[in-house]
């Protein structure tokens, strides 16, 4: 039981990679507030995970919803020793593409609700020496062309997540990240069928993205949180990890595996 008692926020719960670390996190001893948008998703995913799960519905592009998060993850378990600031908006858009209007929903909901939640947790997180695990992409680093607004919005949370981890390192509140590569999770499943892929898409996916021949799942990703969440982490703080199947540095898009 690595996270027993905790009590953990995670954005974004109702699926994917979200909804494997809240279930992690029920299975390792700990307490989930569920947030969401969609409320069947919601439902289902509490119902599975029993009283150790409460659910809380919010659009994160409502500048008051972290305030009414935090307070939620107050009312059901009476404290918080963690964030998990999963919950994205993942949307193309290039340079001549996007808009003003997009570009505030993406930075307002992949940037602004995360720093901000941590903001209205951070006296319980004192109280706790709690922990902030922020999920980003490896997109931070440069991002692709077609991906702009979103690669600006995880490169902008990867300097969030060093900055509260040395501005709070006294307060002994630690902020690490995870970067993740591709992540086969149901809904990127049928994004890509919904820009032409085939069906079986994710059983051809070339070597250069995943050498091991498959991607990374949602359950993998679960466990690395488990780890940054937990107190076997501690005290180390402002980690960036990236969780990929092989190095970033210097990676380039006509890799080709070696026969």
């Amino acid at each position: 039981m690595r996270l027993k008692d905790k009590v953990i926020i995670v954005t974004g719960g109702t699926s994917g990679i979200g909804r494997a670390i809240a279930e992690r996190i029920v299975a390792e001893g700990g307490r989930v507030l569920v947030h969401g948008i969609e409320r069947k998703d919601g439902e289902d995913v509490v119902a599975q995970l029993g009283a150790n799960a409460a659910l809380h519905l919010d659009d994160l592009a409502d500048i008051a919803s972290p305030a009414r998060i935090a307070a939620a993850a107050g009312r059901a378990f009476g404290r918080i020793d963690g964030i998990v600031n999963n919950a994205a908006i993942v949307a193309r858009s290039t340079l001549e593409s996007t808009t003003p209007e997009f570009f505030e929903r993406m930075m307002a909901v992949n940037l602004r609700a995360p720093l901000f939640l941590i903001q209205a947790a951070l006296p319980e997180l004192k109280k706790s020496e709690g922990s902030v695990l922020n999920i980003g992409s490896i997109n931070a680093h440069s991002g692709q062309a077609n991906l702009l607004d979103y690669s600006l919005t995880k490169g902008g949370m990867q300097t969030l997540s060093r900055n509260l981890a040395n501005a709070h390192c006294y307060d002994r509140v630690r902020v690490n990240h995870l970067n993740v590569g591709w992540v086969l999770t149901d809904r990127e499943y049928h994004h890509q069928i919904d820009h032409g892929m085939p069906t079986d898409w994710h059983q051809h996916v070339p070597e250069q993205f995943a050498p091991s021949g498959r991607l990374i799942s949602p359950a993998e990703i679960a466990s690395a949180a488990v780890y940054w969440l937990g107190d076997e982490s501690r005290p180390v703080s402002g980690a960036v990890v990236e969780l990929e199947q092989y190095s970033i540095m210097g990676r380039n898009p006509n890799k080709v595996a070696s026969k």
